[in-house]
């Protein structure tokens, strides 16, 4: 990873003495040419991610010591600081996306110490061996730049990598997909890696690739010309004739009505949830209220209500005051014979010539025909 300082090849310390200074002759480490680029280890080196990386012809530092060539078992043991496995990826790298990052990944942590170069073919090179490319060699020579795991980049890369590149940028290890790839009138381009020893393979990335990202896009191309159309391109940037504008132009506003329509009928839908949560709320605060009315009224009306105590208190207390109480009298007991139906009397008849001379008297006159009646019977 680029988080911390790197060290380039060409760096020199101090070697431990006794067994790491016989390992480091082994490997054919020249200390004397190793301290004259320590003049521009910040120039060649990457200390942090701030900065890209560079490219392999612009670096300062050419180091002249001599490269012992590793096996892949020692690699995988580790190398002296000052000895990182140089290890070497190349490709097109159109349109770069996932599945070309996660195989840079691969080659950057196939060993403990490693330093990464990639390599990048040219227009010219691609377009004569596999075809025209969406992005210019410039742009994919940034892009390679600008990912975390490269170290160097190494513009104009060969289709078939030779014994004088391998050695002009002193490289151990090349890493590449296991998958023969076959091309330039040849079966496999990485076959002579392989036979000698130089071949790590790593992983592809399944569902990820250049080619499928632009079978997408000539996929759904109407969808992208309508888009770009929408967005200001001209048709003649899209390369779109001028009954297809048209066609497009027209769909877009089709689109834009039926976006509208939808957002009426969102927008209908929730007023419509809205009416209903208030008529529903509406209506249960109506029952309520009823529920309490209808409570109200019986308490006051219903057949033990207020109302008809109140009622019955008033016409009792009316009738007190029309018929105050009266001292008893005592009715004179008569003697019937049994042979005569006894005759009617009629003394509480008041007399005709004499009329009542107060209430009192007209009061006592209607007790008097009551108690009449109650010995009649």
């Amino acid at each position: 990873m680029r988080g911390a300082t790197k060290t380039s090849p060409c760096d020199s310390k101090e070697l431990v003495k006794g067994e790491d200074l016989r390992d480091a002759r082994k490997l054919g480490m020249n200390l004397v040419v190793h301290q004259k680029c320590t003049m521009d280890k910040d120039k060649f080196s990457r200390k942090t991610l701030t900065a890209p990386a560079p490219f392999a012809d612009e670096s300062s530092c050419q180091c002249q010591a001599p490269h012992e060539k590793l096996t892949i078992a020692q690699a995988r043991l580790g190398t002296p600081v000052d000895r990182p496995v140089r290890v070497y990826a190349d490709g097109i790298f159109d349109l770069f996306h996932s599945g070309h990052a996660r195989a840079l990944m691969q080659a950057k942590t196939l060993f403990p110490n490693s330093y990464l170069l990639v390599g990048v073919c040219s227009d010219d090179l691609t377009h004569k061996f596999k075809g025209f490319t969406v992005m210019n060699e410039a742009e994919r020579y940034e892009a390679l730049r600008h990912c975390r795991y490269v170290d160097e980049v190494i513009r104009d890369a060969p289709w078939t990598l030779t014994p004088e590149f391998l050695e002009k940028h002193k490289i151990d290890f090349v890493a590449h997909d296991d998958i023969p790839y076959s091309s330039a009138g040849s079966d496999d381009v990485y076959k002579h890696i392989k036979e000698a020893g130089m071949f790590v393979p790593t992983q592809r990335t399944e569902g990820i690739s250049t080619s499928d990202i632009i079978t997408r896009i000539v996929r759904d191309y109407d969808v992208y010309a309508r888009r770009n159309l929408q967005r200001g391109y001209t048709a003649k940037e899209l390369n779109v004739s001028f009954i297809n504008e048209k066609k497009y132009r027209f769909q877009n506003q089709v689109d834009k009505m039926k976006e509208k329509v939808k957002n009426v009928e969102e927008r209908s839908k929730e007023f419509v949830n809205r009416v209903e949560e208030k008529s529903h709320d509406l209506i249960q605060k109506w029952e309520e209220k009823s529920r309490e009315f209808i409570g109200n009224f019986l308490e006051l009306f219903g057949p033990d209500g207020a109302w008809k105590q109140m009622f019955q208190e008033r016409s009792s207390r009316m009738l007190q005051a029309l018929s105050p109480k009266q001292s008893p009298v005592s009715s004179p007991t008569r003697s019937r014979s049994p042979s005569r139906s006894p005759s009617p009397t009629f003394s509480w008849l008041p007399n005709k010539t004499s009329p009542p001379s107060s209430p009192k008297a007209a009061s006592a006159s209607i007790s008097s025909m009551s108690e009449g009646d109650e010995d009649e019977k």
